[in-house]
């Protein structure tokens, strides 16, 4: 994975290419629809297909929200080229390629040094200095410059708008289920396993704690699932900051059912797939010690209809 400060970086592609431009911020249904008509046209058309995408995201660059990624960088990367796309070119966004002319935009990367033939854009595509660029200016370039532009209708589920601004407050709000059923797989963060304070196990509940590079934790306890390697291991997750001790800071903990080993040191993905219930303070342990009985037992039940 690299990141590429200035246009001028981006290596000039030695063959036609079909690009496909977007954020694609946790790969919903929506992106996987775009990647799927970019994957389709290039092999059609005998082109290589290459996304090109951003980092850090436009909006925490103009500063109009303090937005939350749903994935981190090197997992979006990862996942893009998992779906058949081996091109994945990061762009940095800065203040200096915000005030890009659209014109120059289509002329210099584009163009000149992806030697674009098709490409393609979800249907809300704006692009250059001021959002100045639309689908229509880009079509008529494309008239220009002899690439096809290929817009993808925005889709739906339920009657919901798939994007990655619903995704983020559904996922904000700890609506679990809905997110993921608009991500199509269950929302995730990964992180590697490191030393707690060891409470969980003097309760009879052993948790392993997790750092992570994730930026959007919903807060909460959720049933969930642990891949470490090759194992899907089922869970109890907790994200919180463990008011009945009185702790600070945010605490990413969990607790793998009827798991023997350990998993310290390891690197780790939690899917989250149902939020049981807020976090909250108890009187004192031994009142948490009951309600965690309970939330395993819901896990549990869950995990066995699901078998």
């Amino acid at each position: 994975m690299v990141l590429i400060t200035r246009p001028s970086q981006l290596t000039r592609s030695r063959r036609p290419t079909a690009v496909a431009i977007g954020n694609f911020d946790g790969l919903h249904l929506g992106h996987r629809r775009i990647l799927k008509t970019l994957v389709e046209s290039a092999r059609r058309s005998r082109l290589r297909p290459v996304v090109l995408t951003f980092s850090p995201h436009p909006e925490k660059v103009l500063g109009r929200s303090a937005l939350r990624m749903i994935q981190t960088l090197p997992r979006r990367d990862r996942e893009i080229r998992r779906i058949g796309v081996p091109d994945v070119r990061i762009m940095a966004f800065n203040r200096s390629f915000a005030h890009l002319p659209a014109a120059r935009f289509v002329e210099n990367i584009l163009v000149r040094r992806l030697k674009a033939r098709i490409v393609v854009v979800g249907a809300g595509f704006r692009f250059g200095n001021k959002r100045e660029g639309s689908i229509a200016s880009l079509k008529s370039e494309g008239a220009r410059f002899g690439f096809l532009v290929k817009a993808v209708p925005p889709l739906r589920r339920s009657g919901t708008l798939v994007s990655s601004s619903r995704i983020r407050s559904l996922l904000e709000a700890g609506r679990i289920g809905e997110a993921n059923r608009l991500l199509g797989r269950p929302y995730e963060i990964e992180g590697r396993v490191v030393r707690g304070r060891a409470r969980g196990r003097t309760l009879g509940f052993p948790t392993a704690n997790i750092r992570t590079p994730n930026e959007l934790l919903p807060g909460g306890i959720f049933i969930a699932r642990v891949v470490a390697g090759s194992r899907a291991l089922p869970a109890l997750a907790y994200i919180g900051n463990r008011p009945t001790f009185f702790e600070r800071g945010i605490s990413i903990e969990v607790h793998c059912l009827d798991f023997r080993g350990s998993l310290y040191g390891r690197p780790v993905r939690v899917q989250f797939l149902k939020k049981l219930r807020n976090d909250r303070t108890f009187p004192d342990a031994g009142a948490l010690v009951r309600q965690m009985e309970k939330d395993a037992a819901a896990a549990r039940a869950r995990f066995r209809r699901s078998a």
